[in-house]
């Protein structure tokens, strides 16, 4: 009798597990490790080369030092120390890029323009990118500044800053340096994304409720009831940390976030009402690239990078770089989208 309810018990085991929506990826590449040890890495970002995709690049905040580039090998390009660079952001049309961060140095929006032809002319010489910028607009705030994510509205730059220890978010217009107005996202709040095409900001309010909302700007500001995506009573463990959009056509696909309590990462439908998908984790690579845990920011692209990136990518920042058995300090992790779409089946 003992024997058949183990059996039984074991099976029920077996069957529960084959039918879990998480899903294991391996890294396939990793950028090399901040100079800052402890809790440093925290934020990346992916820039689109057009007119020669595999020299696309990818950013990385040290958030008590300043900000890297790296190639999609995770080949260091440069460093540029800014300061307290906790978030970074991106937007691009075919002739502009334009990046965000949150400067908590300076309490700071800082707001760069670039000629999409002249950065990619001179990246790989300049040790400090941002002194390729045509336009350079420093910004402050009314607020303890965290977190920041970027749009364009009608093809105008707009950024979203959240406050440290504080339930508050600022809309932006930086170009005219404009505050369009404030917000409560109920809590102490980090990372953001803002889907253009569907006007919707996406906030990942941590600490005390761990909830993933989202705003429509076609609703009266400020805004005042969000609708709420997920929570920890439901598929979000720990805090709900980076979000980012894996963009399927022009206003379908899917949000991305980080639970960096259970290490994974939760897919939800971008289309309303964000139906939970399913989730994955980013694990150890028998060819020596160690897995993710703890973390923070995330980035991904749609883009055909070519080669192993034609799917695009996904960046992950890992809060424990182990290089065999010596913990290294942080870094970013690089993922072919291609593997996750074949191995989650989306």
């Amino acid at each position: 009798m003992t024997n058949y309810f183990y059996v039984f018990l074991l099976l029920t085991i077996f069957l529960v597990s084959g039918c879990s929506n998480q899903t294991s990826i391996t890294a396939i590449a990793e950028t090399e490790p901040v100079a800052t040890g402890g809790d440093a890495a925290d934020d990346p970002a992916i820039v689109l080369n057009y007119k020669n995709p595999a020299q696309s690049i990818i950013l990385g905040t040290d958030k008590h030092a300043g900000v890297y580039s790296y190639t999609l090998s995770g080949k260091k390009i440069s460093y540029s120390a800014l300061g307290e660079i906790n978030n970074i952001d991106v937007r691009q049309s075919y002739n502009k890029i334009y990046m965000v961060a949150s400067n908590r140095s300076a309490q700071s929006i800082e707001f760069w323009a670039f000629d999409q032809q002249e950065f990619f002319n001179n990246i790989l010489q300049s040790e400090n990118l941002f002194d390729i910028a045509a336009q350079s607009i420093t910004i402050p705030t009314n607020i303890d500044v965290y977190g920041i994510c970027a749009g364009l509205i009608d093809g105008v730059p707009v950024v979203f800053i959240t406050e440290d220890k504080g339930p508050r978010v600022e809309l932006w217009i930086p170009q005219t340096r404009t505050l369009v107005g404030t917000f409560s996202n109920g809590g102490e709040s980090e990372g953001c994304v803002f889907d253009d095409e569907n006007k919707t900001v996406f906030i990942s309010e941590e600490e005390v409720n761990g909830v993933l909302k989202a705003y429509n700007l076609n609703n009266e500001f400020p805004f005042k009831s969000p609708f709420i995506v997920d929570s920890r009573e439901g598929n979000i463990g720990g805090d709900p940390e980076g979000l980012t959009i894996y963009k399927t056509s022009e206003k379908e696909g899917y949000i991305l976030l980080s639970s960096q309590g259970d290490n994974k990462y939760n897919v939800y439908n971008r289309s309303y009402p964000h139906k939970f998908i399913l989730s994955f984790t980013i694990d150890d690579n028998p060819s020596g690239i160690d897995g993710t845990s703890e973390t923070d920011g995330i980035d991904v692209t749609n883009y055909n990078l070519r080669g192993k990136f034609s799917k695009g990518l996904m960046v992950a920042q890992d809060g424990y770089n182990y290089d065999g058995e010596e913990l290294k300090n942080q870094n970013f992790k690089i993922v072919s989208f291609k593997e996750i779409l074949k191995k989650t089946g989306l």
